[in-house]
């Protein structure tokens, strides 16, 4: 069997590919101190690599599909600046991200399963580490050749180390959405796709229109999915339908929204009295919408992968045909 007749099969008998959730959650919930590091769980990469595959495998058996590696906040000029590295270092370091997740597929029994591996390329902002990955507003100062020259690295070294897809994701600002457009065609044996936070059901967080964002990431044939991740789930709906006529037929909606829990840049996330909004029941909604891919971000733990596997073990999915991309290795 073909490797596109194979993932349709997949796709046909199991429903959405599910994604993996909060990394940094779960890494927490297992006694690592992520909160106020510069790094955040892109630490461990040197530090801990042995957490983050444990933690990459109680995902998978919580039945993920796609596992996202330690990178969100990872970045050459970082990793030389916070861990005292060389360049080469930084570069290993980064590379090492892709690696140890694709260790813990390749020992994981999936049975009929494909388990991919997707490179987790965060925003600029989450290198600033200020809380402007919410808001965009650094962009406002940057060119687009700014951006590009910002991420051209770590693309670089995520496609070096053979990830099946790049994951762009929190995206705030439309300027910078441009700008990865543009740096994915540089690496034309790579797919991708691209996540917006939002601010609410209308507007991505610099404020621009989610529909306008969307015609952005429509623009490029590398694409695979657009959409949103580390927002309030209950904005979800209201912006997938907003722009609802702008997707290519070759392309779908990638969900993957946090718990819903206030997030405050002093004090890290505020749960006194706060339930997650993130449930598997809204994930029906999304697939109805389009969704291929639907998973959690921050906040989301394995448990809450685990009931999403089990409400689409059987459940049909008419997806676009941009996901049997996912079987292309991407390398540059």
């Amino acid at each position: 069997m073909s490797f596109t007749a194979s993932l349709t099969h997949f796709i046909n008998d199991n429903g959405p590919l599910i994604l993996d959730g909060g990394l940094s959650t779960e890494l927490e919930a297992h006694g690592a101190k992520l909160q106020g590091d510069p790094l955040w769980s892109a630490r461990l990469l040197q530090t801990d690599p042995q957490a983050i595959k444990d933690a990459h495998n109680r995902f998978l058996l919580s039945g993920a599909d796609v596992i996202t590696t330690a990178t969100y906040q990872a970045s050459i000029s970082g990793f030389v600046k916070h861990l005292d590295v060389s360049s080469e270092g930084a570069r290993e370091l980064m590379m090492s991200g892709v690696h140890l997740a694709k260790e813990t597929v390749n020992r994981f029994d999936s049975g009929q399963r494909r388990l991919l591996v997707a490179g987790s390329v965060g925003p600029y902002g989450a290198f600033l580490h200020d809380g402007s990955e919410y808001t965009g507003a650094y962009a406002e100062e940057m060119s687009v050749e700014e951006l590009k020259l910002w991420h051209r690295p770590q693309v670089d070294c995520l496609a070096a180390a053979g990830a099946d897809v790049i994951a762009f994701e929190t995206i705030p600002s439309i300027k910078e959405a441009e700008a990865l457009v543009e740096l994915l065609r540089e690496f034309p044996n790579c797919k991708a796709w691209l996540s917006f936070s939002c601010k609410d059901g209308k507007r991505i967080s610099d404020g621009s229109l989610f529909t306008d964002a969307v015609q952005v990431g429509s623009r490029s044939t590398q694409l695979l999915a657009v959409g949103v991740n580390c927002c309030n789930p209950a904005v979800v709906e209201p912006l997938l339908d907003s722009a609802r006529t702008l997707l290519r037929p070759d392309m779908s909606w990638v969900v993957y929204p946090n718990s819903g829990e206030e997030w405050d840049t002093e004090r890290g996330w505020l749960t006194s009295g706060t339930t997650s909004a993130w449930t598997p029941d809204l994930s029906h909604t999304w697939l109805k919408q389009g969704a291929a891919l639907i998973g959690g971000c921050c906040r989301v733990g394995p448990a809450q992968t685990a009931e999403l596997r089990q409400k689409h073990q059987t459940y049909p999915l008419k997806c676009s045909c941009s996901v049997l991309y996912f079987l292309l290795p991407c390398v540059s």
